[in-house]
């Protein structure tokens, strides 16, 4: 078992950043992909990025390329989502997890284990 929380979530003007953290704990952390993905109100859950175990490859969302920068640390079990040049349509709640195995992974299905979210809104 693995157990996820993300917190840094918040409310952001068009062009600023924020910074998410997923704290991990369970399971050994360091073997496994970690993903983020979000989800906006009447829409589906999209991914964001994915981090591999080591030594970090790294996914981006077209959308989000450039923009975001998905970390992780391995000494601490946590993983975070550095955001920049927020845009309105990345309002969503945001949702961290950890996949199955040690790779980076697009796909959901994918992923075993998801955190509680955490709100990110950003304003025009």
């Amino acid at each position: 078992q693995v157990q996820l929380v993300e917190s840094g979530g918040g409310l952001v003007q068009a062009g600023g950043s924020l910074r998410l953290s997923c704290a991990a704990s369970g399971r050994t952390f360091s073997s496994l992909g970690m993903g983020w993905f979000r989800q906006a109100p009447g829409k589906e859950r999209e991914f964001v990025a994915a981090i591999s175990w080591s030594p970090g490859s790294t996914i981006y969302a077209d959308s989000v390329k450039g923009r975001f920068t998905i970390s992780r640390d391995n000494g601490k079990n946590t993983a975070s989502l550095q955001m920049n040049s927020l845009k309105p349509e990345d309002t969503a709640v945001y949702y961290c997890a950890a996949a199955r195995g040690p790779n980076a992974v697009i796909r959901d299905y994918g992923y075993d284990y998801w955190g509680q979210g955490t709100q990110v809104t950003v304003s025009s």
